[in-house]
């Protein structure tokens, strides 16, 4: 399911119209990446938790001429799927 079909599918569901349905959705995407972009995590109870988790500096290769290269420090998105989501699931 790409983003398009997740409009479709919130405007059917919710009895929306398709553009509704589009700014809802890419409001809430909005909503969680400006809640971590500011540290914040944001928990839906019965879905899953998104975080941010900061990545330390380290040393990798380069594959191609196994030079040593400095890989540096970052924050990266995490997301842990809630116990409802992976009820549904399995």
């Amino acid at each position: 399911m790409n983003k398009n079909d997740l409009v479709a599918a919130v405007a059917d569901s919710a009895g929306l119209s398709k553009a509704d349905s589009a700014k809802a959705v890419d409001s809430v995407f909005d909503c969680i990446a400006s809640s971590l972009k500011s540290g914040d995590e944001v928990r839906l109870v019965g879905f899953g938790t998104f975080s941010v988790v900061r990545r330390a500096a380290s040393e990798g290769r380069n594959p191609r001429t196994g030079e040593t290269i400095q890989i540096p420090a970052s924050n990266q998105p995490k997301f842990k799927a809630g116990k409802g989501l992976k009820d549904s699931v399995n």
